[in-house]
């Protein structure tokens, strides 16, 4: 079968799967989310042996790429820990009775189809199945060409927990063609057949879906993100904060790229914020310079997501020319201040304008599961329908059931 007709024919089979998962059960869905774990557990062998595979061809980003059966396990458990969120589906938002007796409910319903075009981590697979199965979507997943092994691997763990659970296979599907091609099709909707598209991936990813996309898109662009260490910060909790949000895990989103340090404390912290940081390439301003040494900032690296341990250093004087810098080069993604002052601290939370705003808190904090989500599908950084991290409930829109006794309209 050519690239085109297999991929209609996802499409089509995606749209049906949709229509029985708008009515069936919130206990049948769980009950595949459950199995979902289950199988995911069962297959770890055979997930661990395509990964390997993926892996030996890597050229970049291994960290994101590569499973451990520690990884794998964590996998299972974020998808167990989604098969235990409440349903949204069918949740009664707001109601209200008009004065001519017609009972109005606003109700929470699934999007439809969603479209999942994603880069380097295969656990966003069972991630985006579980969410949407949660919030009563199909979802077709196209993972990049990196990561096609592993995601296909774990298509059939999911396959077979479907079919355990009595649910269409058509209700979680893998693209399984590295063909660029089939992004194309995906971005042209598959007939009317895709409601929503989700990438996650770097900028050129994004930028594409984004501008070429002929249904919506719920975007998710890179994590330039700051941790901003105010003049009243903890000198402890600054150094701790400062290199778990850099360095804990350097390839994810919510990664601190960027160390903004308030000059007047700058002399007495960045010292020991840099030895915390040890083995991390600084990059920093003239000040920043005089006090520790490290390679001299350009204007790119403001703008840059590093994904390895690099961090741009830049003194500030003060909340709003830190705010102003997060303005200038941030991507909306998540930002933090460090400071004992709840005053500055709660300027810094309502000037910023990202998705996710911290106080005294690492940024790799930007995470579903932390969120207690279970797990997510990415972090969306747009204003629009969602934002932060998208769960179950924001892959549901909503509509309006209205009950009446016979009115009609004078």
């Amino acid at each position: 079968m050519r690239i085109h007709e297999q991929i209609a024919a996802m499409g089509r089979n995606a749209r049906d799967a949709a229509d029985v998962l708008r009515g069936a059960p919130a206990e049948q869905r769980s009950g595949a989310i459950r199995a979902i774990a289950v199988r995911i557990r069962d297959h770890s062998g055979s997930i661990l042996a395509a990964n390997a595979a993926d892996v030996a061809d890597a050229t970049a980003l291994v960290d994101r790429l590569l499973l451990t059966s520690e990884r794998v396990e964590a996998m299972a458990q974020a998808v167990e820990a989604i098969a235990h969120l409440p349903d949204p589906v069918g949740a009664v938002i707001e109601q209200w009775t008009r004065p001519n007796g017609l009972e109005i409910s606003r109700i929470r319903t699934p999007i439809g189809v969603i479209g999942m075009i994603y880069e380097s981590r295969p656990n966003v697979t069972a991630d985006a199945a579980a969410i949407c199965l949660r919030s009563g979507n199909a979802v077709i997943l196209r993972s990049g060409s990196e990561a096609l092994r592993s995601s296909l691997a774990i298509g059939e763990a999911i396959a077979e927990a479907l079919s355990e659970a009595g649910l269409p296979a058509g209700s979680i599907q893998v693209v399984p063609t590295p063909d660029r091609s089939a992004v194309g099709l995906m971005l042209e909707g598959l007939n009317g057949s895709i409601d929503l598209l989700i990438p996650r991936g770097g900028r050129a990813l994004v930028e594409r879906v984004q501008n070429e996309a002929r249904v919506p898109v719920l975007g998710h662009l890179e994590g330039v993100c700051h941790t901003y260490v105010h003049v009243s910060a903890d000198p402890e909790m600054a150094a701790e904060i400062v290199r778990n949000a850099k360095l804990r895990r350097v390839s994810v989103c919510g990664a601190t790229e960027t160390l903004l340090i308030d000059s007047e404390v700058a002399s007495q912290l960045l010292p020991s914020i840099a030895e915390a940081l040890g083995g991390c390439e600084l990059r920093g301003d003239e000040a920043a310079r005089a006090i520790v040494p490290m390679a001299a900032a350009s204007d790119a690296d403001w703008h840059a997501e590093y994904l390895e341990p690099v961090l741009a250093v830049k003194t500030v004087s003060g909340v709003d020319e830190a705010v102003d810098h997060i303005r200038r080069y941030g991507t909306g993604h998540t930002e933090a201040i460090i400071a004992e002052d709840a005053e500055a601290a709660e300027h810094f939370l309502d000037c910023v304008d990202s998705a996710i705003v911290l106080w005294n808190a690492s940024t790799q904090f930007a995470d579903g599961g932390e969120f207690g989500f279970g797990a997510e599908i990415g972090i969306a950084t747009g204003k629009l329908h969602a934002r932060g991290p998208v769960g179950p409930e924001q892959l549901t829109t909503f509509k309006y059931q209205v009950r009446g006794t016979g009115q009609i309209r004078p």
